[in-house]
């Protein structure tokens, strides 16, 4: 495993060329990371047009990139992809990738993996690196989320993990003085791809919750007792120009769609301020939103695991708390304008 070295993050990029979201969380961590032991972090970029995703991973710190370019990698496709990285890896032998935990990272990671023969660590929340051998230590929810895994792939490389979006900050830095650009030619026969997109359909504007990038977050959980009482969430959530989240509780009782979930098996977010109205505080609650800057708790019960995490905690009946706080600010809004 000696000839294995330095960091992957395998770059997806938004239909306007640039790197996605996450990706360049992944950028800022790996290069926190490989500080510790000395290595350099790349950015994997695969597409048609890659100039503007180049500029951008270069303004966020990165060693370098490695372009594969080509008509054949204008939509993501799992055969094409995964085929350009194992080759990829066959020539330059990074020792870690870390990939988004995206619908499209999700189907990437593990054909690679097994491409590869090597482990894949997915849906993880932490990571750290093991500064003696470089291992990297992948921290993910286990047991339906009651439990915190810390796993290694000690015995294969390259040592793969998929990673949430939104668990870590990305900041951009100045440009490293010298960026390698690594250009790679891999064909790939379009008879041999197996399935194509042949349509995309977008959610309608009003189903489109974006809780990823939102400032505010207020969520409901199933202390509402009734899927109407989400009327009270929804309220106070436009008053704060806000988004509405919710409790997997609530989602599973069917109240409300599962885009708007927050938690292990939703979204984990990183708001300026979460409202938590209802909510006990499941530990796979809390690993989604406990990020959050300022936190706002309102549940009756005094003991709520929830309010362990908060800034401020309110305790009372929410059917009480809510509709005053939602006045006060809809009335502080129209002095205001």
């Amino acid at each position: 495993m000696t000839e294995y070295n330095n960091m992957w993050v395998i770059t997806e990029l938004k239909e306007d060329g640039t790197p996605a979201n996450v990706s360049l969380e992944l950028l800022t961590t790996a290069l926190s990371l490989a500080a510790k032991v000395g290595e350099k972090v790349y950015s994997v970029l695969i597409g048609s047009d890659l100039d503007k995703a180049q500029e951008v991973c270069k303004n966020y710190g990165a060693d370098g990139v490695v372009l594969v370019k080509g008509d054949v990698y204008k939509e993501y496709n799992t055969d094409v992809y995964t085929h350009a990285i194992e080759e990829l890896v066959k020539k330059h032998h990074p020792r870690t990738m870390f990939i988004g935990a995206t619908n499209q990272g999700r189907d990437l990671g593990p054909r690679v993996s097994s491409r590869l023969k090597t482990g894949l660590t997915a849906d993880c929340t932490e990571l750290d690196i093991d500064t003696e051998n470089h291992n990297i230590l992948w921290t993910r929810p286990a047991f339906g989320g009651n439990l915190m895994a810390q796993i290694i792939c000690a015995d294969h490389r390259p040592q793969i993990g998929t990673v949430r979006p939104g668990v870590f900050q990305s900041i951009r830095v100045e440009p490293k003085a010298e960026f390698d650009v690594i250009q790679e030619t891999i064909d790939f026969p379009t008879e041999k791809i197996r399935t194509r997109v042949l349509d995309t359909i977008h959610e309608e504007a009003g189903d489109e919750v974006n809780l990823l990038e939102a400032d505010i977050i207020v969520s409901g959980g199933r202390g509402l007792g009734d899927p109407k009482n989400f009327d009270l969430i929804e309220k106070l959530a436009h008053a704060l120009d806000g988004t509405v989240g919710a409790s997997r509780a609530a989602v599973d009782a069917g109240w409300i769609t599962h885009s708007h979930q927050v938690g292990q098996s939703g979204k984990t977010v990183k708001p300026q301020v979460y409202i938590a109205v209802g909510i006990s505080g499941a530990i796979q609650h809390l690993a989604g939103m406990q990020n959050s800057d300022y936190i706002i708790a309102i549940n009756k019960d005094p003991e709520a695991p929830i309010f362990k995490v908060a800034d401020i905690a309110l305790v009372g009946d929410l059917f009480e708390i809510v509709p005053e706080l939602t006045k006060e600010i809809e009335e502080y809004n129209a002095r205001k304008n």
